[in-house]
């Protein structure tokens, strides 16, 4: 016994391909007599050492990880836990036997390699030889020859082409495809006006009433559908007929390429077809749940499902439970779906790991166009910009904004995912991707809902409130009248702090006061101070310019009157009244802003921060003074002044 499993796990050590399961060692249709552990000998050479090797060293770890977990959660249940569970999924099971609808009839039809015969159908020179259509690195799809040789969908073109040498290579040509694609959906349109488009090349009909009208069996519907689209296209297809889609979509794939399978409306002829079936079959089984599936509970087949249901109900939530029970009995969706409002829409290319940032460009230019044409067609206009990272690393990231109007245009894509984009430079790419969502439905913005722009001074800010903007000295003499006055929080029934307000407020004290120096942009363009010219669209270099010439202003200022403090003739009459004082004088109390400023001051990053520091605390200790004068002082005053200090700070990225 010692002796055969040293033997076992020496061949194990010897070839460890055989332990290497990638998306590429999957049989696809026409893909049976292949051999397989020569296609995962050749993948595991070929992506030894690589990136994409290591990523997905990195999966099986943490699946591997996963599966122990759930073997541990799995011994510690009970034989009381158990039966509890067994109990549960019972019931589940009535239940959705008694859902169970054999009334309509589903037909799922798939053209035949269809970018694959699109190209033989375009250059005839093509037939009969292997040929994929994509490039060395990723192939889209490939033909029936070339599947012969192990060749399929999503293989890198290099490790395709080491398994076939004599592999041809076409590049992809989606206009054409979108053009056949759009020939055979006039031809679904016959069958089922509201027929489901899955993708470009397969689609869910439900022919019950077709049927019934035309008093056809379900093979023969098959039948005449698949010859219309030949008729139309010069393409072949195959389809699978059941009832449910479910089903359906796993019939279609039995007699590829060109043919068809029929599975009756009949509950004993389902359950016999849906026992033995392997459960990568079903869609929405992929590598990662087979792996658990098997790992954990040792489980191949749809029947053994329903013979470890009370294990799957124990570790697996219900909705994921109710998935595997439904699977196990081969129930699936009849119902025809509503349609629904569009969420999001994505455009999004592989390429060759590149670093090239003018390459990088180009394909964002190229995916913000395309994402711009489809959501033209369909007369959307999205808010939120998410763009989509794959590095050479295979780690993905996504970075995303949103805006406050929707936008639909290439070039607003392009400027706000440019941006993101240069967040994340420089970085090696081997994807990029961009997504459009929070779609417009036809309901206003509320105008009232205020948000982060509301409170941030901006070009078009400036150009609409005032012709100019007064730079001018903050401790210059200011009228009562003019001074901004903190609202009362007390009296306020929601106990909110509007700040948008009080910073209206400070602002107008800087236009009420005589100007010193007025800053504008001539012609929109050049800088009334220094002369500087900056075109419109530098919106933020412009607001730095403008915070530059302010601080400047602010510290010219503050050394002049250091140098010739002129006092007011109240302010010389106080100071005779505290001279003439006996005794020791009393420590003046600090302003409530005082200790913030000075912490500002030791955190500022630069004097400019500083400058504007100060300016803000002297409007701030003016307010709290005001209110002071007419006795009104209270702690809510003190506190709205303190936040409106930490808010300002917040503004000028005081860390």
């Amino acid at each position: 016994m010692e002796t055969t499993e040293n033997s076992i796990s020496g061949d194990d050590s010897a070839r460890p391909w055989q332990s290497y399961n990638t998306v590429y060692t999957n049989a696809k249709a026409g893909m049976e007599g292949v051999d397989k552990e020569k296609v995962q000998r050749v993948v595991y050479e070929m992506s030894k050492g690589s990136k994409y090797f290591q990523n997905e060293e990195r999966k099986e770890a943490y699946m591997k990880q996963k599966v122990d977990s759930m073997k541990a959660q799995l011994a510690k249940l009970t034989p009381q836990d158990l039966s509890h569970h067994q109990t549960i999924s019972d019931k589940r099971i009535v239940e959705l036997e008694a859902a169970r609808d054999l009334s309509r009839i589903w037909l799922h039809v798939d053209m035949d390699a269809f970018y694959a015969a699109v190209e033989t159908l375009s250059n005839p020179s093509l037939k009969d030889k292997p040929m994929a259509v994509g490039g060395m690195s990723m192939i889209w799809t490939a033909n029936y020859e070339a599947r012969k040789f192990g060749v399929r969908a999503a293989m890198p073109g290099f490790i395709a082409r080491k398994l076939c040498p004599e592999l041809i290579f076409v590049p992809t040509d989606f206009k054409k495809y979108t053009y056949y694609s759009d020939l055979t959906r006039k031809v679904y349109e016959k069958y089922d006006p509201n027929f489901l488009a899955a993708s470009l090349d397969e689609a869910y009909l439900d022919i019950t009433n077709y049927c019934n009208d035309k008093g056809m069996t379900s093979g023969e519907v098959a039948e005449e559908l698949r010859e219309s689209v030949h008729k139309e296209t010069g393409l072949t297809c195959s389809a699978g007929v059941a009832p449910n889609r479910l089903l359906a979509k796993v019939c279609s794939d039995i007699n590829k390429p060109n043919g068809q399978f029929v599975l009756p409306n009949e509950r004993v002829a389902v359950v016999t077809f849906i026992s033995s079936l392997p459960i990568r079959k079903i869609g929405g089984i992929g590598k990662v749940t087979e792996n658990i599936l098997n790992g954990v509970f040792g489980i191949t087949t749809c029947e053994e499902m329903l013979q470890k249901r009370s294990f799957i109900s124990a570790l697996f939530s219900r909705s994921s439970a109710d998935f595997f029970l439904s699977v196990g009995l081969g129930i699936g969706r009849t119902d025809t779906p509503e349609v629904t409002q569009r969420k999001s829409m994505s455009n999004e290319r592989t390429f060759s790991p590149t670093e090239d940032e003018t390459l990088i460009h180009q394909k964002l230019v190229d995916l913000s166009e395309n994402l711009s044409s489809d959501l033209n067609k369909e007369g959307l206009c999205g808010r939120t910009l998410t763009l989509k990272l794959k590095t050479t690393c295979f780690e993905v990231r996504t970075r995303a904004v949103t805006l406050p109007n929707s936008i639909c245009s290439s070039e607003d894509i392009l400027k706000h995912a440019t941006k993101l984009l240069k967040a994340e430079l420089p970085v090696s790419l081997r994807l990029i991707g961009l997504r459009m969502s929070h779609f417009n439905e036809g309901v206003a913005v509320d105008a009232k809902q205020k948000t982060l722009s509301n409170f941030i001074v901006t070009e078009s800010n400036i150009h609409n409130n005032t012709s100019a903007i007064d730079i001018r000295d903050p401790s210059e003499s200011c009228n009562s009248a003019n001074t901004p006055q903190i609202p009362d929080l007390e009296a306020e029934t929601s106990g909110s702090f509007d700040v948008k307000d009080t910073v209206v407020n400070d602002e107008s004290i800087m236009s009420s006061i005589n100007t010193k120096q007025a800053m504008f942009w001539l012609n929109d363009y050049e800088c009334s101070v220094c002369g500087t010219e900056l075109p419109p669209s530098f919106v933020e270099e412009r607001q730095e310019h403008f915070d530059f010439h302010l601080a400047q202003s602010l510290q010219d200022e503050e050394k002049s009157s250091n140098r010739n403090p002129i006092l007011k003739p109240k302010q010389r009459l106080i100071e005779k009244d505290e001279m003439r004082q006996s005794g020791p004088r009393k420590k003046q109390k600090a302003s409530p802003s005082e200790g913030l400023c000075n912490k500002f001051h030791r955190r500022s990053r630069n004097h400019r921060h500083q400058c504007f520091c100060k300016y803000w605390c002297k409007i701030l200790d003016r307010q709290i003074c005001s209110v002071d004068r007419v006795g009104q002082t209270s702690k809510c005053a003190v506190d709205a002044a303190l936040n409106n200090l930490h808010y300002i700070s917040t503004i000028l990225n005081i860390n």
